[in-house]
């Protein structure tokens, strides 16, 4: 999908090595958590995340230096979960997060305007 959010920096290589739908299944598996990335095929094979993602991208995080903590991306996953079309309570169970939670990240989302639309920007 081409009008998927820009992901932020931390997300990008997972983005780059998995694609957008393989970082958010990977994001939304691990999330939060340490994994094991190793750089033989041997021991990618026998990592948690080679049945989500395969042994051959579990390689490509590990020699990309992506960080063994997996980073939980919620703001960024309201907003690709967003133009996917879910509302904002189906966002929010998915996220395990608040409604209010989730109003307010879509808000801040980059690119958003702020405040009222008919009032010139002073800056």
């Amino acid at each position: 999908m081409s009008n998927w959010p820009r992901p932020p920096a931390h997300v990008e290589p997972y983005v780059r090595i998995l694609g957008y739908e393989g970082a958010v299944a990977f994001i939304l598996a691990f999330g939060g958590s340490e994994v094991y990335l190793p750089m033989t095929p041997t021991a990618a094979a026998r990592s948690p995340a080679a049945a989500l993602i395969g042994a051959e991208s579990v390689m490509a995080l590990g020699l990309a230096g992506v960080s063994r903590r997996v980073p939980t991306a919620k703001p960024w996953l309201a907003r690709v979960f967003r133009t996917e079309g879910l509302r904002v309570p189906e966002i929010a169970r998915k996220l395990h997060a608040t409604d209010v939670t989730v109003r307010k990240w879509l808000k801040d989302a980059p690119g958003q305007r702020w405040g009222d639309d008919r009032q010139m920007r002073l800056f």
